[in-house]
């Protein structure tokens, strides 16, 4: 089953640090975010391979969007 990786909050995309088929460890920044004039590292919720990759660089994204999922 896959596991989502969603935004902690309104935002936008900075960075993609991981590309799909890219091994991840729990814990690893998978995406950096901008909120209220901060870098916010998303990290991945659980240990996998990225399986898809929602959204790119430069993407406004909502609170609670899906960005990624791991499988």
């Amino acid at each position: 089953m896959a596991t989502p990786i969603t935004a902690p909050m309104v935002g936008k995309i900075l960075k993609v640090e991981k590309n799909v088929g890219d091994r991840v460890d729990e814990d690893e920044v998978v995406l950096v975010m901008e909120a209220m004039k901060m870098e916010i590292p998303v990290v991945a919720p659980a240990s996998g391979v990225l399986k898809e990759m929602k959204v790119s660089a430069g993407q406004a994204v909502e609170a609670d969007q899906l960005l990624a999922e791991i499988e």
